[in-house]
């Protein structure tokens, strides 16, 4: 038996909202994720998830099919729905990218493995200091492994657009990461010598 569609899915919603539950199986783990992300917490994700979909649904009958795959419809309504969770608990945006960073080690060295940590952290310190849009690019590219061109269908932009953005991310997370790593050494340059 072949799955069904988005599109038949979504006309067969229109008229019974109880087919709905079909797209809401097919997406809700790539929606929870999206948001968990962009909130680091659970509880939140889930409610900002339910959220996500309750809107979808509502406004189904609403729905045009403009070539964008349903999805990217999905994720515009989630991350509306996060920018308002973020303005309303008036809280600066943090991504727990501890999951999205994943490293391996190839020696079970406890040095080896407290370097690794330490490096894994400063990543993360400074993605988390890049301005949301930045932070949802890489939550699309690294997380839910988007292709440029669906990440610029979900932030409504050219795929030309997303690779600039992307480009200018990875150039400012060097020069941050840079700065850092000759910060540290100027503070235990001295001591490590001796």
């Amino acid at each position: 038996m072949h799955e069904e569609s988005d599109s038949a899915l979504i006309a067969r919603a229109k008229e019974d909202p109880e087919v709905f539950g079909l797209l809401y199986e097919r997406y809700v783990g790539n929606i929870y994720n999206y948001i968990y992300y962009r909130t680091g917490n659970h509880h939140d994700a889930e409610d900002l998830t339910a959220r996500t979909f309750y809107r979808a649904l509502k406004h189904i009958s609403r729905y045009e099919d403009r070539g964008a795959p349903f999805s990217a419809y999905l994720y515009r309504i989630a991350h509306n729905v996060v920018a308002n969770w973020h303005r309303d608990h008036s809280r600066r945006q943090i991504i727990p990218f501890d999951n999205l960073v994943i490293m391996t080690l190839e020696r079970d060295e406890p040095a080896a493995a407290a370097e690794v940590k330490d490096e894994q952290e400063v990543l993360l310190q400074a993605v988390r200091r890049l301005p949301p849009e930045r932070q949802q690019l890489l939550i699309l590219k690294f997380v839910e492994q988007m292709s440029n061109a669906e990440i610029a269908e979900v932030m409504e932009r050219t795929e030309g657009a997303i690779k600039s953005l992307y480009h200018r991310t990875l150039v400012t997370l060097r020069k941050e990461l840079t700065n850092e790593e000759n910060g540290r050494e100027e503070t235990t340059g001295r001591t490590s010598d001796e």
